[in-house]
């Protein structure tokens, strides 16, 4: 993809892949047909772009740097199906943005700059769109958090907050020397999965609460991070699982923790 001398913005983290085989493959893992709509953050020089269009229904790219307008129009103008929108992503109401398109499966696909992964995320999830399927590049690291299995040290309240709404999957790697100019981590690509039946909570703002209070000091036990709590009533769940209040929360899964919240709620 032509570049024309662009030069490149840490503020931005823009770190944009070169290699068409590593995008083919990123484009096979989103698996999406022609009656798909397609949001993309942080097209870059457009070079995954280029690969959505010819398979989607529709392309809606978002890129924060005006002055990648004219590479992307000149790397992407053979494509009617795409609209690239030149602002903030965290500012955008995504609902509204994608509320004029007629489409029967939406995906997310994206290489997302390494300092705002997360809060990325927490927007495509707070939006309340009908989401099928996300897949993502992001640093090596935060994917080892993300598709963590309990009782692993990468285990953490990302991991059972991202596990509520998706099957989380790590699918491959990237090393570093695939991206201009190359950054200082490896990146990984994962899969975040609609779960078509997936155990709602009974209060979702008492289930985060209680994840995230549970995490809060990762070394410590449950009885000492959760000891705002009612301590009988969480010792009384975690027992029916074969847990107790010496256990950590990295050692407790997601349906642990949804029973747990259901338990408060009904006590509150």
């Amino acid at each position: 993809m032509k570049l024309d001398n662009f030069k490149f913005k840490k503020v931005y983290g823009q770190n944009f892949l070169k290699d068409d085989n590593i995008v083919r493959k990123i484009v096979d893992v989103a698996d999406i047909d022609d009656q798909s709509l397609v949001i993309e953050v942080g097209p870059g020089s457009g070079m995954l772009t280029k690969q959505l269009c010819p398979r989607a229904k529709q392309v809606l790219s978002y890129e924060i740097d005006s002055s990648l307008e004219d590479i992307l129009i000149k790397n992407l103008k053979n494509y009617e199906n795409l609209e690239i929108i030149f602002d903030d992503f965290m500012k955008r109401d995504l609902k509204s943005d994608i509320s004029k398109y007629s489409y029967n499966k939406l995906y997310v696909v994206a290489n997302l700059p390494y300092y705002i992964t997360t809060p990325i995320i927490n927007k495509i999830i707070d939006s309340d769109l009908d989401l099928n399927k996300m897949v993502l590049m992001v640093q090596k690291e935060v994917g080892d958090r993300f598709a963590a299995n309990t009782n692993s040290s990468e285990y953490g309240s990302i991991t059972v907050y991202l596990n509520y709404y998706f099957n989380v999957k790590k699918e491959f790697l990237v090393d570093r020397a695939n991206f201009i100019p190359m950054p200082n981590v490896d990146s990984i690509i994962i899969s975040l999965t609609k779960k078509d039946k997936r155990q709602i909570c009974d209060n979702e703002e008492i289930f985060f609460t209680l994840v995230r209070d549970s995490f809060k000091f990762k070394r410590k036990n449950i009885r000492n991070n959760l000891k705002s709590y009612d301590l009988n009533l969480v010792e009384k769940v975690l027992k029916k699982f074969d847990l107790d209040l010496t256990s950590r929360a990295e050692q407790i899964p997601l349906e642990v923790f949804i029973e747990l919240s259901n338990e408060i709620s009904k006590n509150k």
